[in-house]
């Protein structure tokens, strides 16, 4: 078992060998935890939650009604479900599912991830892609990794920017979703002359 203290909170978990970091709380999620500032107001999600330190800890501090955590894993979701009653939040919500398939509510206003990046960029272009999809607008994607080109353009490309924070050899990045721009082409110009129809389809 690991006993730890993050944000003055002291929290146990229990873990698995299957898992990333069984021995000890990855430093690069203490670094992103470092860089956040949890509100009452939050509503988050734990995105790849493993043995459910970020969302546990999320839920510590704000309550766990307003925080979800969700894994592919199976042994995850069962030791994620372990931990919580460890830590005395047994109502969190703890859901299997591949990326955010599962997830159904789209006004999350943090989106915490440390993504599995020593293999291809399937899994954190699926995170991305998806999750802007499910901030509210204001919600912020905060990610963890020690790559940076890749993340920094897709975080760009999706919500038009991102925050890079070099910080214990790892690269956190925090995107913020904003109100999206209208296309022109999407515009209704039904009431508009036929000279400006013409000029907004140029």
């Amino acid at each position: 078992m690991i006993i730890t203290e993050i944000k003055g909170i002291t929290l146990k978990f229990e873990t698995d060998d299957k898992l990333f970091s069984p021995s000890a709380i990855d430093m690069g999620t203490i670094t992103m935890l470092t860089q956040i500032e949890f509100q009452s107001t939050d509503k988050i999600l734990d995105l790849g939650c493993g043995y459910g330190v970020v969302g546990i800890l999320a839920s510590k501090l704000i309550g766990e009604n307003n925080v979800t955590l969700c894994d592919f894993s199976d042994d995850a979701i069962r030791l994620s479900r372990i931990n919580a009653d460890i830590n005395e939040v047994p109502d969190l919500k703890i859901i299997k599912s591949n990326g955010l398939e599962n997830i159904i509510d789209n006004d999350f206003t943090l989106i915490l991830s440390n993504p599995p990046y020593h293999v291809d960029f399937s899994v954190p272009k699926q995170f991305i892609e998806m999750g802007f999809k499910k901030l509210t607008i204001g919600g912020k994607m905060v990610m963890v990794t020690k790559r940076k080109d890749w993340y920094k353009n897709k975080l760009t490309s999706i919500f038009g920017g991102t925050k890079v924070i070099n910080l214990n050899g790892y690269y956190v990045f925090i995107a913020e979703k904003r109100l999206a721009h209208i296309p022109i082409k999407s515009m209704n110009t039904n009431h508009l002359s036929k000279k400006l129809q013409r000029k907004q389809r140029k």
